[in-house]
């Protein structure tokens, strides 16, 4: 016997939890006295909006850490072992999709602990859904490179990509690089290549826009910038 690993969906930004996470979700969040993070000040801060009975403080809460070892990782599931079920968490949305804990899940796997996740928001999913693109083939990339000649290759490469293969292309950028990265696009991509933004997800300033490049050139839109949004490239689905 072990406990559970649940691995819990964040929000995507300052919203209230009921908006955005099913009951279950919330409740078994709530009585969770064992977690496993990537930023522990997030964290406190999402299991605080649930308004869980115990006190923050009295919380076992442990970062994740970037490239965890084998022995941290057995160490993290420690309250499994012991039979105490524990939660995975990370800063925004599915923790292990487009976000750390990918490790930690295999790690219980290999253990035998049983892993169960629950429903939430995922910033990749809710972008491919509402980009009108093919969402039976698609690809995330992360984040491109900073420079911009280095940034404008790999443009072009996800471009040649969604072009050829009909695959959706997805990656991300940080918030203050929204524009530039926008602006990147715009000028390195097709002119019939379909070019989604989705930003704020979830939250009363979600902003979203899909259409093609030369739809975007011809009738610019005013531009989230300074906001975390997933940029998308492919063809209409």
């Amino acid at each position: 016997m072990s406990g559970t690993l649940y691995l819990v969906p964040n929000l995507l930004g300052v919203v209230a939890p009921p908006h955005v996470l099913p009951l279950r979700t919330i409740e078994i969040a709530r009585r969770l006295d064992h977690w496993v993070v990537e930023t522990p000040k997030a964290a406190r801060a999402f299991i605080k909006s649930l308004a869980p009975p115990q006190a923050i403080a009295a919380l076992d809460i442990r970062a994740l850490g970037e490239a965890p070892a084998p022995a941290h990782l057995q160490s993290l599931l420690a309250p499994a072992f012991a039979e105490e079920d524990l939660g995975l968490l990370s800063d925004a949305g599915c923790p292990g999709v487009a976000d750390p804990g990918a490790l930690l899940v295999a790690a219980a796997h290999a253990a035998g602990i049983r892993i169960a996740p629950l429903v939430g928001p995922s910033a990749v999913l809710l972008a491919l859904m509402v980009s009108g693109m093919n969402g039976q083939a698609f690809a995330f990339h992360g984040y491109l490179p900073i420079k911009p000649e280095a940034r404008a290759h790999s443009l072009r490469a996800l471009d040649d990509a969604a072009t050829h293969s009909g695959a959706t292309q997805l990656f991300i950028e940080t918030p203050y690089r929204t524009a530039a990265m926008i602006a990147a696009v715009l000028a390195c991509c097709r002119r019939a290549t379909q070019f989604c933004v989705a930003a704020d997800l979830t939250l009363e300033s979600e902003w979203i826009a899909s259409r093609t490049i030369a739809g975007w050139r011809s009738a610019p839109a005013p531009l989230p910038d300074k906001r975390p949004a997933i940029f998308l490239l492919g063809t209409n689905g």
